[in-house]
């Protein structure tokens, strides 16, 4: 299941999915090339804190990003964009993993970043995070 967190600060969004894999298996999801292009967007990401990545996002084009922090398995945070933080946790839980995402720096003075959060947290939670879930979940790839 995945739900948006009512707790969430003003111009954050949160977003805690279950994952039917191993944290080694979701870490892999999350900073392999050639999976994340499976499951969101292709980028040049690499789990290195101060590597700069940048996201080949559909309709935005290349977005830049920046490893900020880097706990292998448990934690990994970047910069989406000049203002954007995505911050990834994962915490084992039985057979499979909790990945928490904290998506923060919206400007709700801004229209258009307020209509970015109304768009986004259901598109994480509805179809990013779960696209992830079944990446992560699937042996063959």
């Amino acid at each position: 299941m995945t739900e948006t967190s009512a707790t969430a600060q003003p111009g954050t969004i949160e977003v805690d999915q279950f994952v039917d894999a191993a944290p080694a298996r979701v870490w892999q999801t999350l900073t392999d090339p050639g999976l994340l292009a499976r499951w969101w967007a292709p980028g040049d990401i690499a789990p290195r804190v101060g590597h700069p990545f940048h996201l080949d996002m559909p309709g935005w084009g290349q977005v830049p990003c920046e490893v900020l922090e880097v706990v292998e398995q448990e934690r990994l945070v970047y910069t989406f964009n000049a203002t954007w933080t995505l911050t990834w946790r994962l915490v084992p839980e039985g057979s499979g993993t909790r990945l928490l995402l904290e998506h923060t720096g919206f400007d709700l003075q801004q229209k258009r970043e307020q209509d970015a959060l109304d768009r986004m947290g259901p598109g994480w939670r509805d179809g990013v995070l779960p696209r992830l879930a079944e990446v992560a979940a699937d042996p063959r790839v």
